[in-house]
């Protein structure tokens, strides 16, 4: 016996090393799924909370709540747990086991409802599966608070849903309520614009969305967006959850995201600035600067630079009339620093408009001072006054040639451009043009020919050599282009026709995702707007009602009760707002514009 003992003993250590070794590489990593097998693409689901869904009487001081998960999860995002109505703080959260328990740094209010919102904030432990969302209901006081109030937050001038926004509720009716205190009731948009503010009281409230940038679940004019609705609003849905609108839908699903009711329709916008003042200025050149305005509209008494005669001071401002740009028409050189004045109505301590001189100190930019130090660092706008021409095929008939300066010109021959055409068999002919300055652009010229353009034909635009002189003393180079109707037999066109136009409208032509405008016209009485030579693919009509006839998309104001001016998509027949237009095919459309703004 002791002879066998004897023999298995050299072999334990070694035993004992190899069963280490593998037991080591196989519990090296404890969190690590194990190899193999399907991938766990199932969200995590609510096993229990604590209180219960509904609860009554929940304690105000030191409150906390506890959601478990059938496995383990982590808090994506922190601030899409959100409480409503909402804390000065945002709430606090831990994980604890499977669980997530959430508390507050203040006390809740007595006898209220409250929700507790964990859409897009919690996802599983191992494979990132996010939770879909929950919204967990539960009261200080002895009831749970009933109604529901849906809607739709979009942007004003692509009406595209905003998600993100917070919509909030006021029993406060006051207009200043939005800027001093935190809402009765508020919650987040999903990915489709949707809001549903569930279990609120049967009273009137005020109802606003506003995107807050802070979290502070106030508005802050100066950098937030607003929507409001301009009359009291009172619940009429009662929560029920078997109701598609207090649903957690993937936003992927289409078809249940649309088929939620939406009662109400907001549209968010940027404010203009209350307050008017300079805000900035800069000089960009020896003879160019600009200065800009808080708010648009800015009303100038005068405007004069120490030393400079009036006579050679230009100035103009953009449409808004909130930028302002300068130029010295002088050849000569400037001196480093310009002393300009302005005369203006600017905003007082007591928020009044009063007349205000203002003395701006303009510096030559550090470029400008630097002499050059050889010809190699001389470039062509040093000495030559600079212009652009812009002449696209597709939209040729509708904007001509588009001829933009760099610097105002002060000495102009535009009776000297040549316009000719060469028709297929290679014979040329003058054609005749007119010239038409910019009403917003003192620098940018429209140059029409007069003659209908036809396919096939070669069209040319030449600016002789030295016509033009600009502020700076430069005369132009001479430029030639060259233009041609798009041939492309694949390519179709859409014809708008417009009956019952009572006001002015902008009507833009947009890609599908609406981020680009590709042709613009403004029209005031009823007429058919060609947009030919499209290119296949989706396309999107916007129409802007004009109402103060200034050419522009005017944003609202709260405390005027001022909507942003109204904005329409041309929907089809089908409900979409997307226009397939397929290769050669010539398309026409019919809009009523009384039906489309009734």
């Amino acid at each position: 016996m002791k002879t066998k003992l004897s023999f298995l003993i050299p072999a334990i250590p070694v035993t004992l090393i190899l069963c280490s070794m593998l037991f080591s590489h196989s519990c090296a990593n404890t969190t690590q799924a194990p190899s193999g097998g399907p991938k766990d693409t199932i969200p995590p689901v609510i096993t229990k909370t604590n209180p219960i869904q509904g609860a009554v009487n929940v304690p105000t001081h030191k409150t906390k709540l506890e959601i478990v998960f059938n496995e383990y999860v982590v808090v994506k995002d922190p601030k899409s747990i959100f409480l409503s109505p909402p804390l000065e703080k945002a709430p606090l959260h831990r994980i604890k086991g499977k669980g997530v328990v959430i508390s507050f740094e203040g006390d809740l209010d007595s006898n209220r409802t409250y929700t507790l919102d964990f859409t897009n904030a919690i996802a599983d432990n191992n494979e990132g599966n996010m939770f879909p969302g929950y919204t967990m209901v539960f009261s200080t006081g002895n009831v749970i608070d009933s109604m529901l109030v849906t809607g739709l937050v979009q942007d004003c001038n692509t009406l595209q849903p905003v998600k993100g926004a917070t919509v909030m509720l006021y029993k406060d009716h006051a207009d200043s309520a939005v800027f001093l205190h935190r809402p009765d009731a508020a919650v987040k948009t999903d990915e489709w614009g949707f809001f549903c503010l569930r279990n609120i009281q049967d009273t009137t409230y005020r109802l606003y969305a506003v995107m807050d940038e802070n979290n502070n679940n106030k508005y802050d004019p100066e950098t937030e967006k607003i929507a409001f609705l301009d009359s009291l609003i009172r619940p009429v849905m009662v929560v029920n959850d078997t109701l598609p609108e207090v649903q957690k839908y993937d936003m992927k699903d289409t078809a249940s995201c649309l088929a939620r009711k939406k009662e109400y329709e907001l549209n968010l916008f940027k404010e203009v600035p209350s307050k008017q003042m300079i805000v900035n200025k800069e000089r960009i050149g020896e003879r160019t600067a600009y200065i800009t305005f808080m708010a648009p509209y800015a009303r100038i008494d005068s405007l004069w630079i120490k030393g400079i005669p009036k006579e050679k001071i230009i100035t103009q401002f953009n449409i808004k009339q909130d930028s302002l740009e300068i130029w010295v028409n002088d050849p000569k050189r400037q001196p480093d620093t310009l002393f300009l004045y302005v005369n203006y109505l600017k905003t007082d301590t007591l928020g009044m408009l009063n007349p205000f001189t203002e003395e701006i100190k303009l510096t030559k930019p550090k470029a400008s001072k630097a002499a050059k130090s050889s010809r190699k660092d001389i470039k062509k706008e040093d000495t030559t006054c600079v212009f652009t021409i812009d002449a696209q095929p597709e939209n040729i008939e509708q904007s001509g040639f588009v001829m933009e300066f760099k610097y105002p010109v002060v000495t102009q021959a535009f009776d000297s451009l040549r316009f000719w055409f060469r028709n297929p068999k290679q014979q040329e002919a003058d054609g005749q043009y007119t010239v038409t300055r910019d009403s917003l652009n003192l620098r940018k010229y429209v140059i029409m020919p007069k003659q209908k353009l036809q396919q096939g034909y070669e069209y040319y635009l030449k600016i002789p050599h030295r016509k033009f002189m600009d502020i700076n003393g430069f005369y132009n180079d001479s430029s030639e282009v060259k233009v041609s109707l798009p041939k492309d037999d694949k390519l179709s066109s859409l014809t708008l026709n417009l009956s019952n136009v009572n006001n002015k409208y902008i009507v833009d032509l947009l890609n599908d995702k609406r981020d680009k405008v590709l042709r613009t016209f403004i029209i005031d009485s009823d007429t058919s707007l060609l947009f030919p030579y499209l290119k296949s693919g989706n396309y999107s009509i916007r129409i802007t009602e004009d109402l103060n006839r200034n050419g522009i998309v005017d944003t609202g104001n709260l405390l005027e009760h001022k909507q942003p001016e109204k904005v329409r998509f041309y929907k089809l027949d089908d409900g979409t707002f997307i226009i397939d237009i397929p290769e050669m095919t010539e398309l026409q459309q019919d809009i009523d514009m009384e039906e489309m703004f009734r």
